[in-house]
This record gives C-alpha cells, structure tokens and sequence, in this order.
C-alpha cells in the first residue's frame, strides 16, 4: 500500500530520492505527497482523468486539439496525466477521430509525450507520471452508434449471447486475437515514453462487458473466473512483454448500479437488485484482479445503462463514488483512485486518513486550466467552477423512440466545454488583442451580458453593462435558485467578482427598450434574454406562475404542484420540490418523453426520468392543458382526446421562453447573444457570446 506522508521531512526526502520538487504549498500536505505506483513514483495525488477529446488524425494520431488540450495539461502541476482513450484497434465507423496507437503513429504520440514531460519540466521543476488508457468499446463501437443510440439494442444482442463491434460477432477467437492488440499498444505505449497503461472496463465498455454478470458462451463467460479472464490475461501478458515495473492500471467500476437495461439507481436508492456487479463480487474481483497483476485501480461507478453514475451531473451529490471507492480499497494493498465530482478538499482528508490513495479530476480541468495554480496561490474565488451539465464534453441526447438526437458532427466531438470555448477550439476562439479599441454599451446583465463583457476587456474594449434591475446574473439567478444547484451559484459569484476585479462599468437598474438612445459608443451588443411564453388558448392560464416566482421568489405553492411541460427545467424543479421541500409534483408534456429535446446530455436527462419514475411522480405524456381552475387543471390527452381532472394547489409554467430582443428607430444596427437570439442553454449563450467579441 501506499504510503502517506505528512510531514515535511518525508516528503523532501522522497521529492529528492525521485527528483521532483512541488510547489502547491498553500494546499494540504496529503495532495502533495508522493506515492508509488510498482516502482514508478508519482509526483502528487492529484490525477487528470481521461477524457476523450475526439481529435485524431484520420490515422488515429493525435490531432492539433488534442495536442494543444495536453500541452496545456503539462502546465497544470498534476502528478498524473491519464492520456485519453485509445484504441487498440479500427472500432469502426462509431468515432472515426478517436486517437488509435500504432506503428504508423508512435512517432506523434513520442513527440507528444516528450513536449508534455518537458513543459512539465520546465515549470515545476517535475515530470508527471503519464498513463495511456487503452480501450475496445464493445457494444459502444457498434457503427453508427453511440451509447445514447444503443439502449434499444442491447437487448437483441444479450438474447444472442453476442458482443458486436466493428460489424462484426466477438467470438473467443476474436478476443484472443484482441488481447494480442492490447499487449501491442501497451509495447509501443512503453517505446513512446509513457510510464505505463490503463485498461478501460468500466462502463459498458468490451471488457466491463465481460467482466459483467451478463452470461455469454464459451470460456470468457460463465463462471467469476471465466469472466474475468479476459483482464487477467491482458495484464499478464504486458508485465510479459514489457516487464513488471511498467505499471498496468484499471478503469474499474466498483458497481454497477444498474437496475436493467438502460435503467440505473438514485444515489439514495438502497433496495434494489443489481443487474450487473454488486459490491460482495467486487470485493471478491479487485484481489483477484490485484493478484493477477494490476498495480492500481482508476475507481467510480455505473455504466451507460446508469450514465449518471458514470458521468455525474448536478443532481448528484459531491463524491458520490467515495463511499463505494474507499470500501473497496479495503480489499486490494494497490493504489486506489477515486473519480466522479470529486471535491480536493474532501479528497485531502480522505487521503490524510488512508481512505484513499489520490483524486482523479475530469471535467474541471475542461472549464479552468489553471484551477491548481489558483489553489497553490490563494486565489480560489477565481476558479471557473465546472456545472456538470455535459453540454460541451459529453451532450449525446435521446428520449423515447430515438436514437441519439443531438447531430452527430456535434456530438462526436468530446472534451470540449460550455464554459469555456477555448477548450478543444483553440484555432476557433482566442483572445487577440484589438488594435481598435471600441466603446461597446451591452444591453443586458446576464450570463451573455457578463460574458461579452469579460472577452472585450480581455481584448482591450471599454464595454459598459446595462442592467435593469440591481443585479448582475439575468435568468440564471433563477436556474441557479434550486437547492442542489450550488455550482451555478458559484458561477454567478464567479462572474460578479470577475467583472468587479476588471473594473467593468455596470448601470443598474437601467432598462434600455430603445437603442436609439445609446449615444457615443462605438458598438453595442444585445443580451436582453428571454421571457416566458405565454399560452392565452389556455382557459385560465393567468392563474399560471413562473419559474422566477417559484424558484428565485419563493412564492407558496402548496403540496401539489402541476408543471404545464416536462422539459428540463420543470423536471429539475419538480425534482428540488420532492427531494427537499416534500412537494408532490406533477407533470403535464406535449411530448413522448420527458425533456424531449435535443442538448442535454443523456446522463443528465436519464437521471431526471429515473428520478420521477421512482419517486411515482405522475407524468401525463401526450398530453395537454386545457383548462386552469381554482382547484386544478384539466388535462387532454392528444392522441384519445380523453379528458382529466387533476387536483392540484399551484400551476407552474413550464412550456418554454420566447425571445426578448431590444430593437430600435433607425434599425440602428446591433450584435445579439444568448437567448435574446434563440432560446438555448449555457453554451450556446456564451459560445455566442465569444463569436460576437471576436469580430468587434
């Protein structure tokens, strides 16, 4: 096991004996202790987890993006760098850019190595311990599909006992051919550079599929042992060829939390049976897999069939994983990793009590690149936060009867984010200084406003916000109003310090209706947002509240709360009124599904559905609002024209947002963004946002 060492001493001594040095001073000592991996000595415990950017070569090299992702990664002062995904073979036509390891790539993947080792080098004084992760992604890699597109699939090819990929049956042949791939990359990972390996089974990918209770013939199925064959003789076959000091990691998931297909468990949910690897067998799977020969365990929980597990967003709490994680640490003496919203701080202490081992961090490293230099320098109020909303590294969406409805072009490529449009779109967006400074009025104090903002000043404009209430933060101080949405509280604290530290003249309380009346300056740039739409062939529809009285106002509803639309929004907030206030929500929508729409994330949306499924919400698909009385409404369903009464307390008015744009005499010309142009969601207002910045 890994030692922990706090004092002083120890840790210059072992920096010494490996020679790194660490300047994060001002956090706590166990982030930055040492800790050995076989002989390999990582230089702290915080780890950047794998991502998968989407930006090979059409050879599977590393693409420009991807490359300018890691460089920035090698300034970060992360002890570990865990490169994305790669395959070990052609998957297909599933993601044609995925990064793919070979003997006609080794060379760029050297060069990278090497660049990020030395930048690392440069900067702190220590070189980070690189980890390649090698996948197969198994009923993931179907063509065409993608994880969202396959949860109607799954179940023809369990019924047949057969795993495909690549279009074609994963026999026992075809995975001992396949563990041949694996030793390969893993050979050639060792020839570019890399300090080791990461075997991916988690998640629904190949080998978390075999390593599953889902039955399949022949000897890797079956029995514990045969099922666990398939990682056991990969990693004895590269300590074979490479020798046991390359240290082989695992992308394990401790449970499945998976109540059947497509289906997962609510983070409190305790009762339920697991529908693939439950705890008793992962306690039993970790030595054995320890024994066979893995150095250490990249740990969280869930696969595709419960995504927000694997990929938590907000409705999860903090730490999910942890529980799960440090029991199972119980049962190995190798390094055990923890992911999935992770916090630092919480991980510090884990780590000082020998609960855990280090802390892998994903999606902030997306948001602000230099979240550990602002720790290290007493500056934590200037981190982005990350919001989990997936809507740039992860947004393939699906509702009832489809496959994924995000376009493919967008959602292919991962690893970007919503936050922050530099990320993975370097050549896209970028802060070029003007050589024309402008005044620039912004209409509108919101995230758009606020966002405009920042980039002009950045660029070296004068930009000055118009705000018509006494507040900086626009609608989102209403989306971010719901108890579990700390992170969009955070943000908007973000933005107000950001544009206070930058000196940004702000007018509150100043409603601008007409631009004709904006004189001396140089450009303007309309961010009015949106107003909720209203629906007068609704009989009574006055009656209706909106989501600002509700959530941000705190208006009384009573118990029973009838939301007219199941879109995101009115699900998030049903869900805060029935997890913590004991509201009894109910949802009338249009559609045939809830959050019927594409851009929100299937882990996000999955959760939302599950979440009223197993609290018995009452959802009335296909269904409409006639009538609003006193005492409930009357809803229709559109497809039997059958009416119901439903009692209720309150109306909230979920069906959407119109559109507020700010004109004028003259047509006096303005740049528009965010919702004031088309309603969307945090990234396509701020992605706009950097689009009309760049050209003033």
């Amino acid at each position: 096991m890994a030692k922990v060492i706090t004092s002083q001493e120890e840790f210059e001594s072992q920096c010494a004996a490996s020679g790194c040095t660490f300047p994060l001073a001002a956090t706590t000592e166990a982030l930055k202790a040492p800790l050995k991996i076989g002989k390999c000595t990582v230089p702290n415990r915080i780890v950047y987890q794998p991502m998968e950017g989407c930006d090979g070569e059409a050879n599977g090299a590393p693409g420009e993006r991807t490359i300018c992702k890691y460089m920035d990664f090698a300034k970060s002062g992360a002890g570990m760098i865990w490169f994305e995904a790669t395959a070990v073979c052609d998957e297909g036509k599933a993601n044609p850019r995925q990064l793919r390891l070979t003997e006609a790539t080794k060379d760029a993947f050297a060069e990278l190595v090497r660049n990020i080792k030395s930048t690392a080098k440069e900067t702190f004084g220590f070189e980070p311990i690189l980890i390649l992760q090698l996948t197969h992604s198994g009923r993931q890699s179907k063509p065409n599909g993608t994880p969202a597109q396959l949860v109607a699939y799954h179940n023809a090819v369990f019924e047949e006992k057969t795993y495909i990929a690549d279009e074609q049956i994963v026999s026992d042949t075809y995975l001992d051919c396949l563990q041949d791939r694996f030793v390969s990359a893993a050979r050639l990972a060792m020839e570019c550079g890399f300090d080791g390996v990461d075997i991916k089974s988690c998640h629904g990918y190949l080998l978390g599929e075999l390593m599953s209770g889902y039955t399949r013939p022949g000897k890797y199925g079956g029995s514990f042992e045969n099922r666990f064959r398939f990682p056991v003789e990969i990693v004895q076959a590269i300590k074979a060829a490479c020798g046991d000091d390359f240290p082989v990691s695992l992308r394990y998931s401790v449970v499945s939390k998976t109540k059947d297909w497509g289906k997962g468990a609510m983070p409190y949910e305790k009762d339920f049976k697991e529908f693939g690897r439950d705890m008793e067998e992962s306690e039993k799977a970790i030595k054995y897999l320890a024994d066979a020969g893995y150095d250490m365990f990249n740990c969280d929980n869930g696969t595709y069939d419960a995504w927000y597990w694997a990929h938590p967003p907000q409705y999860m709490p903090d730490n999910c994983n942890l529980e799960y994680v440090e029991h199972i640490k119980k049962f190995t003496d190798k390094p055990v990793v923890c992911a999935g919203r992770m916090d630092p701080v919480k991980a510090a202490e884990e780590i000082e009590a020998g609960k855990l081992d280090a802390v892998a961090i994903a999606r902030q490293n997306l948001v602000d690149h230099d979240w550990i230099h602002k720790i290290k320098e007493g500056h934590e109020d200037e981190i982005k936060p990350c919001i989990r909303c997936h809507n740039g590294c992860f947004n393939m969406a699906k509702f009832a009867g489809t496959p994924n409805v995000q376009h493919f072009n967008d959602s292919m490529h991962l690893a970007r984010c919503a936050l922050n449009p530099t990320t993975m779109q370097h050549t896209r967006y970028k802060i070029v200084p003007t050589k024309n400074p402008k005044k620039v009025a912004i209409i509108g104090g919101g995230i758009g406003g606020m966002e405009c903002a920042l980039v002009l000043k950045q660029r070296g404009h004068i930009p000055t916000i118009f705000e018509k209430t006494d507040e900086l933060g626009g609608l989102f101080l209403t989306a971010s109003a719901m108890t579990f949405k700390e992170n969009d509280k955070e943000l908007i604290r973000w933005y107000k310090n950001e544009i206070e530290k930058q000196g940004i003249d702000v007018r509150f309380n100043t409603e601008i209706n007409d631009l004709g009346v904006l004189r001396g300056y140089d450009d303007i740039i309309v961010a009015s947002g949106s107003v909720p739409r209203m629906m007068p062939s609704i009989k009574g529809f006055d009656k209706a509240l909106t989501f600002t009285q509700v959530l941000k106002d705190k208006v009384d509803v009573g118990d029973k709360v009838l939301f007219i639309g199941g879109g995101q929004s009115s699900c998030e907030a049903a869900y805060d009124m029935l997890l913590n206030f004991g509201k009894h929500p109910i949802i009338v929508e249009y559609a045939g599904d809830l959050v019927a729409a594409q851009a929100t994330c299937l882990a996000n949306t999955s959760f939302l559905r599950d979440a009223m499924e197993y609290h018995k919400v009452p959802v009335y698909l296909h269904s409409t609002v006639t009538e609003i009385t006193d005492k409930g409404c009357t809803v229709k369903n559109i497809e039997t024209g059958e009416t119901t009464f439903v009692e209720c307390d309150s109306v909230v008015n979920g069906i959407g947002f119109v559109p507020t744009p700010v004109g004028g005499k003259g047509n006096k010309k303005a740049y528009r963004v965010g919702d004031c142009v088309a309603i969307g969601n945090l990234r396509t207002v701020i992605w706009r946002a950097w689009d009309v910045c760049m050209k003033i």
